[in-house]
Order: structure tokens, then sequence, then C-alpha cells
């Protein structure tokens, strides 16, 4: 009997010794402690008051997890789920750059012939700059000119229009001297990439990425958005109020901003990044310029991180690079009106996260929160309280920010008035960057608006006005309204690029805009 029993219980650890997959360097089942994540997901909603978000974790070639949280319609009470659309913003440059990457594989592109190849009028203020700058230039961000933001934002230009109008922006820095992260080079690049595939780039990156991953539901536009049967609303905090806010489209500058997808569809995205590039049998994009993609090739110039766990700060192609807790980490953020994003892979753990959220006041808090909680559960490291961290750090800077606000402005001069009535400030100002700048008069106050964006206008001292705006933040912007030899004003200069001149808008004539109606 006892000899039986000792046979039978060699046999079972035979088994287990043949069958062991660490032994034969097969794939274990994918193991990931994620224990008290969901509950940690809904405390972080209510943290940093964040109506809906949903998440997707990958590891090993599998979704281990992928779920919505919160809300994407709260008066309606529709709950996220893991289809549910949000705008994911930035993260969009991950795919331009990766149909770039496949029209180099296809030897339609050169990523070091200059963009005027393809583009035989492109052309930037600065006259080396136009000869020279290539296509990695535009997709790392060394052309030379900052964001130039305003350019675009709330404008109905389209890219060719834009991409006309870069010759009127100043550089804020040397031609390749330097990291400067500017929407408009994406814009560009994307415009560039249909041009040379004889394609929109919506239509390049449906047919090059979206269909062989079977991404069905991802679309480029806030309009299409809005016609599916799961998406969800954008959200924002004004006046201390978490409200519903119109949608922002960002249609102009499309390949730098304007996808939209859901956790389910982006953990193919992230499977195929950490794939080599193939999806299933199907190699989509190289294994080569997948890796250039995901490689250092320019320094941000960003300071060291306070914060111990990260060591360094590199742009590649579409993704930023870094190192935390002794891994590489290859990640991209977005944010646009209501909505803010977060793709985050490590390439050499074979793993990845994706946190999608419909608030614009968490892209440094609620994302980050969640995916460096997802990092260090798949690395199994003790996991560091991040929204404790982070909240810390931001009641300083708001703590700074109330005393700063607290204090009197030493620069401005007290019971000054314009030079001028309120109705000779009125008109129609254009910058042949910008655009048009209109000043209106509402009341006893004078309002502004940029292309479709709205401003605030407040007397400051002589002739010069603050401008504000919600996508300003606290940030009061002064206007300087200059007169012509005739007492006239004739221009207004605003700084609304740092780094580079004030941006100029000439009056118009004849363009008086008076009363508001």
């Amino acid at each position: 009997m006892r000899k039986g029993v000792i046979r039978i219980i060699f046999i079972l650890i035979v088994v287990l010794l043949l069958t062991n997959p660490v032994l034969y360097g097969k794939k274990s089942t994918v193991e990931i402690d994620l224990k008290g994540f969901p509950q940690l997901v809904e405390e972080m909603l209510t943290r940093w008051e964040v109506q809906g978000a949903a998440v997707a974790v990958v590891k090993d070639g599998e979704v281990v997890f992928s779920r919505g949280f919160g809300y994407r319609n709260v008066k309606n009470k529709l709950e996220v789920t893991a289809d549910t659309l949000f705008a994911i913003g930035s993260c969009t440059k991950s795919f331009t750059a990766a149909v770039l990457g496949i029209l180099v594989d296809e030897g339609k592109l050169d990523w070091n012939q200059p963009v005027r190849t393809y583009l035989p009028g492109f052309k930037l203020q600065d006259p080396v700059a136009s000869e020279q700058i290539t296509t990695m230039d535009l997709v790392i961000h060394r052309s030379g000119l900052p964001r130039h933001d305003l350019v675009w934002y709330g404008s109905s230009r389209t890219r060719k229009d834009l991409v006309k109008q870069l010759r009127f922006l100043e550089p804020g820095k040397s031609f390749r001297s330097a990291c400067q992260y500017t929407n408009l080079m994406y814009m560009a690049a994307g415009y560039m990439a249909g041009k040379i595939a004889g394609m929109s780039w919506e239509e390049l990156v449906q047919t090059k990425i979206f269909d062989p991953l079977g991404m069905k539901t991802s679309n480029f536009s806030v309009k299409d958005l809005q016609k599916t049967k799961n998406f969800s609303l954008p959200y924002s905090k004004r006046d201390e109020k978490v409200v519903e806010i119109p949608f922002r489209n960002v249609d102009a500058v499309g390949p730098a901003a304007s996808i939209n997808s859901s956790v389910n569809e982006m953990a193919r995205w992230v499977l195929l990044n950490l794939n080599k590039g193939k999806i299933g049998d199907k190699q989509v994009i190289s294994e080569g310029n997948l890796q250039k993609l995901h490689t250092p090739q320019m320094a941000t110039g960003k300071p060291i991180s306070k914060y111990k766990e990260f060591l360094f700060s590199a742009y590649g192609i579409g993704w930023a690079i870094t190192g935390y807790r002794g891994h590489l980490v290859v990640s991209h953020s977005g944010g646009i009106d209501g909505f803010v994003s977060r793709v985050s892979i490590l390439p050499r753990d074979n793993a990845g996260v994706v946190v999608l959220a419909n608030t614009d006041r968490g892209g440094d808090r609620f994302c980050p929160v969640i995916v460096f909680n997802v990092l260090d559960r798949i690395l199994r490291l003790p996991q560091i309280n991040w929204s404790e961290r982070i909240e810390e750090r931001i009641e300083k800077a708001q703590k700074k920010a109330r005393e700063k606000k607290k204090k009197q402005d030493p620069d401005r001069k007290s019971n000054t008035k314009p030079s001028h009535s309120l109705e000779d400030y009125t008109g129609e100002y254009e910058n042949p960057g910008y655009g048009i700048l209109t000043i209106k008069k509402d009341g006893e106050q004078l309002t502004a608006a940029l292309n479709e964006l709205h401003l605030k206008v407040r007397h400051y001292h002589y002739d010069i006005f603050e401008l504000s705006s919600g996508i300003f933040g606290d940030r009061k912007i002064k206007a300087h309204f200059h007169t012509d030899i005739k007492g006239n004003i004739s221009r207004v200069s605003i700084p609304f690029e740092r780094g580079v001149k004030d941006i100029e808008f000439t009056r118009v004539p004849g363009k008086e805009a008076g009363e508001m109606r």
C-alpha cells in the first residue's frame, strides 16, 4: 500500500516537473495583483472630481483588465464601459508617427529628406529651417517653433491654410537647438503623409492601423464621436463646480490631437506596440521603424523630476520616454477640453496601461495616479501613494498662487484711464499667422474674440488691458494698444506665446465693431 502511494506521488511530481512552463520556456498564466485596484479607481474619481473613466491593462500579450468607471453622461446616468469612446487628445501623435513609419517601410518617405521634397511650398519664417527641415525634425519637436496653439485653437482654417501660415510664426529657439513641443508640426506631418499617400490623414490611419487592428468604433472627429452609441460627454470644473462643457473640435490639427477611442480598442494599439509591430501574423509596421519610434531622439530639456523614481526625460517619435523605478517607460498623455488620457508601455516588461477620463483638469492628477499604481503592480514593487504625493505638490502650488494673488501688483498704476473712449478700441485687428482679433463693446466693458475663442477684457492701466479665458487658467495676459501719428488706435500687441516677441495685430481699416449685439 505504502509503495503504491509513493509511486503515485512520484508520478505526480514528474508530471508537474514536465509541465512546468518555467522550466520549458513556455508562457505562464499572466498574473498581476489587481486586488483593491477597482476600489482605488473609484476612490480617485471622487478625490479628483472625475465623472467617468476607463482603464485597460495589458501583460504578456493579453488584456488582463478592461473596465469602465463612473458616468459618461451624468445627467442621464449612463455608465462608462470599456467600449465608451473618449477623446484621446495628444495620444493621437503616436498614430501619426506610426503611419509615417509605415510610409518609410513602403519606400514612399525618408525620415531625413527635407519636407519640401514632399511639400514643395512648405516654408517657415527661418529660411535655414525652411530649406533643411526634415520629417524627423517635425515629429521630434526640433523645428524651432514653440506651441503657438492659439493659431489653431478655435480656428475654422483647413490644414492646408494652417501649413501656409507657419511661415508667419516666430521661432522660439534656433533650428534643431532644442525640443519645443508643438501641435502644429504634427499637423504638418500628418498633412504631408496624406499628400504622399494620396489620401487624407484620416483615411491613412484608418486603412493602415484601425482596420488591421479591428479598431471599428475609433474615429477622428468629435462630430463623428457624437453619432456613436457609446461616447462620453466632456466635463470641466468651472467656478468650483464640475459641469458639462461643449465639445472642442480640433479637426484642423487632427494628426496632433483628434482621435477618439475606447480602452478596449486602445489596448489593441498597445498590443501592437509590444508585439514588434505585428497583429497576429500581419506586420503592420516594421520592427525597425517601431523601435525608432520608441527610441529617445531628443532630450526634452526638462529638469530632472523631483521624484526619485524617474530617471530622465526624452522624446522619441510620437512617444515620450523615461525610466520609472529602473524600468523603461514609453508613454504619451493627452488633453483637450473635457478629456484627458494617458498610454504607458513597458517594452522590456511586455506590459502597458491605458487610462481615459472625461475631465480636463486631471491630466496631472487622476491619470498619473492610476497609471503609476498599475506600473507598480505590474513590476511587483511596493505601491507608492501617488495620490498623496501629487496632492501635496498641488496644494503647495495653489498656496503659492493664493499668496501671490493677495499681493498688490507693484507694476500697476492706480487711478488711470484709457486714452480713448472704449468705442475707439473696437474693431478687427489682424495678424497673418494668428488671424483676426475682434474687439467689441459690451455695456461698459470690452470683450475680445480670437477666431472662435472668446476672451474677457479688463482695463489694467493706461492703454493696457488684461485678457482672461478658461484656457489660460489663472493667468492674465496683457494687451497693449498703440496709437498712430494721428492719435488713432492702430494696433495691439499681446504676449500670446512665451519665448517670442508679442504677437502684433494691425487694425483692419473700416472694421469697427461698435456695440455688441
